[in-house]
């Protein structure tokens, strides 16, 4: 008898990043059925597995994740993130989260490790030295990805439009500055921008405060 698909919830500030997963998940739907791909941190109603996408989360959004755990509609959670430092990776599994998920990983892979955890395993992607943009391309989509913006950038960005520092951001993310400084310069490029003030006008304009659209 064929097993009944895993009920899923998609949890992230952004609508566009919210739907960029759906449709990433969308071949699996016969493994996989997303029930709820919404902004708020209170499920509406019980799911199988909560996956907590961290796109645009001061400090990969480990303040949220404790308040999606206590839910129990949630189900069992697990982060979804470029951000695989082992700090935040041992953050998100004390405060009960069953999976920390790479963001590189292929459609295929992650309804893998999603089946893994609602089986009752904890699941963490590898460990590895380099940033996932330097090592695969992140999946879904993202604010600005059609002007150009990488996954990162775009981060960076929408950290930048909230008002959070360069000293904020790097520490948050456990980055250099220097960095920081690198992705901050190649997106501005890319946005056409060159002072901060700019780069909040153009972040507000296409979408990378919490709860815009695209």
């Amino acid at each position: 008898m064929t097993s009944p698909p895993l009920r899923l919830r998609l949890l992230n500030d952004y609508e566009l990043v919210v739907m960029g997963l759906r449709t990433l998940l969308a071949p699996f739907r016969s493994r996989v059925e997303v029930v709820e791909a919404d902004v708020r941190e209170t499920a509406d109603q019980q799911v199988d597995l909560t996956l907590f996408d961290t796109f645009g989360r001061p400090g990969a959004g480990r303040e949220q994740v404790g308040d999606v755990v206590a839910d129990s509609r949630s189900g069992r959670v697990a982060v979804y993130t470029w951000n695989m430092h082992e700090t935040l990776v041992a953050q998100a599994l004390r405060s009960g989260c069953r999976g920390y998920l790479d963001k590189s990983l292929s459609a295929a892979e992650l309804v893998r490790d999603l089946e893994r955890i609602c089986a009752g395993e904890i699941v963490t992607s590898p460990a590895r030295d380099a940033p996932a943009e330097e090592t695969a391309v992140s999946k879904g989509a993202w604010p600005g990805q059609r002007e150009g913006l990488s996954a990162r950038e775009a981060e960076v960005i929408a950290l930048i439009t909230q008002g959070l520092t360069n000293p904020e951001i790097a520490a948050q993310s456990f980055i250099t500055l220097n960095s920081l400084k690198s992705y901050i310069r190649s997106a501005y490029r890319k946005m056409g921008v060159e002072r901060r003030s700019q780069a909040v006008r153009w972040g507000i304009e296409h979408g990378m405060l919490p709860g815009a659209g695209d």
